[in-house]
């Protein structure tokens, strides 16, 4: 579909049968697509519940909208963690939001609610199918605590001696750049120091170093590593002149590490490393396989809520028996507003209250709507914009 046209917001809505509820659909489908296609179509059937007391209605209404609110923001934490755990492949974070076993990608929302709902719930009252899509996608919101903890933990420790790795000369490991033969070990009088030299300054260290103290072993420097500013240089000489060479180095701007050659140290560091980057790459496959089979569950139970909502208002605002049917439209970006206008003009007959009441702006009194706009139809907006990654 057109990306500039087409929106990834979809609008769920129902208006009451008319002879059939064959005929509402097809009004509605004639009236939005005989000019200028203002949006796509599909029905969305919703299999019958069973329906209590008006009491429970309202109470069930009411619950559902925070549930609505719940599950949606459960669907958005996995999908933006999605996007979290693959990092430089952020192109493919759509392909992996696929739901229903990839019968439809989010751009595709219409899948078989029914079939699906049956599957889930069977035949039920309303209540049912809530306290089981509550149960089913608080395990999903646990378990994603669980594992985002586990594997940021590991992804953290391994970042920070990845820094250790980087930085500058004065702070960062050694561990890969130090060899065995560049250090006197072993040695009861002379010891090999570290010093780090600027580069505007290395003339100066070739010229000095040797006299910056007693008993530096001549010629004992040589440059083991550079990055952009400085160069790594080590330097041979007797233990008790140490501290003299240091505070002479640092007139100078020669840095002298703190450093002591231990190769089970640096061995110790370097097998930390590959077993921390070992786990990581063990535990992104089956992250991101269950990231993609959650998301999936999380959406269609989103939009199982979407259905009860809509069954539960279209009882309320239509009465009985059951006589409504449910349709998702997926509008075009750039008729949204001439689209509203098309509706309100089939179904302004339902309600006198609305009159006038077209780009829900205003706010109605006494009307506790939990924020959801208010039209002479059942209107419930699927936003998936927000799970859209550039």
């Amino acid at each position: 579909q057109d990306k500039d046209t087409k929106m990834t917001e979809f609008w769920l809505i129902s208006a009451p049968g008319e002879k059939t509820c064959q005929q509402t659909w097809e009004k509605l489908h004639a009236a939005t697509t005989k000019n200028n296609n203002l949006s796509t179509n599909s029905k969305f059937n919703i299999p019958d519940l069973k329906v209590g007391t008006l009491d429970v209605l309202v109470g069930l209404s009411d619950e559902l909208a925070k549930l609505d609110a719940f599950v949606e923001g459960v669907v958005k934490k996995v999908a933006q963690y999605m996007a979290d755990v693959l990092e430089d492949s952020k192109d493919k974070v759509q392909e992996n939001l696929l739901a229903n076993g990839g019968k439809f990608l989010l751009a595709d929302v219409s899948f078989e609610i029914e079939k699906s709902f049956k599957k889930n719930y069977s035949s039920s009252s309303g209540t049912v199918p809530f306290l089981l899509i509550f149960k089913g996608v608080n395990q999903i919101d646990n378990d994603l605590k669980a594992r985002a903890s586990a594997y940021n933990n590991l992804k953290g420790n391994l970042q920070n001696l990845e820094r250790k790795n980087a930085g500058s000369l004065l702070t960062r490991s050694l561990a890969d750049i130090v060899k065995k033969e560049d250090f006197v070990l072993d040695s009861e009088y002379l010891v090999t120091l570290l010093v780090i030299v600027p580069k505007l300054n290395y003339n100066d260290w070739v010229k000095q170093y040797e006299t910056l103290a007693e008993m530096v072993v001549p010629r004992s420097s040589n440059v083991l590593f550079e990055d952009q500013d400085s160069y790594l240089c080590n330097v041979t000489l007797f233990r008790k002149a140490v501290d003299d060479f240091k505070h002479k180095a640092r007139e100078y701007k020669f840095m002298v590490r703190d450093f002591q050659y231990n190769e089970e140290e640096m061995k110790a560091d370097k097998e930390e490393m590959n077993r921390l980057s070992t786990d990581k790459k063990k535990q992104f496959g089956p992250l991101v396989r269950w990231l993609k089979v959650n998301f999936s569950e999380a959406f269609i139970a989103w939009i199982h809520v979407k259905a009860l909502r809509v069954f539960v208002e279209s009882v309320l605002r239509y009465g009985l028996p059951v006589n409504f049917q449910a349709m998702l439209l997926q509008p075009n970006k750039k008729t949204m507003k001439k689209l509203r206008e098309v509706l309100y003009d089939l179904y302004k007959h339902l309600d006198s209250s609305a009159a006038a009441i077209i780009d829900a702006t205003m706010d109605i009194p006494g009307l506790n709507l939990s924020q959801q706009e208010y039209y002479p139809y059942v209107y419930y907006k699927i936003d998936c914009n927000l799970l859209e990654f550039k």
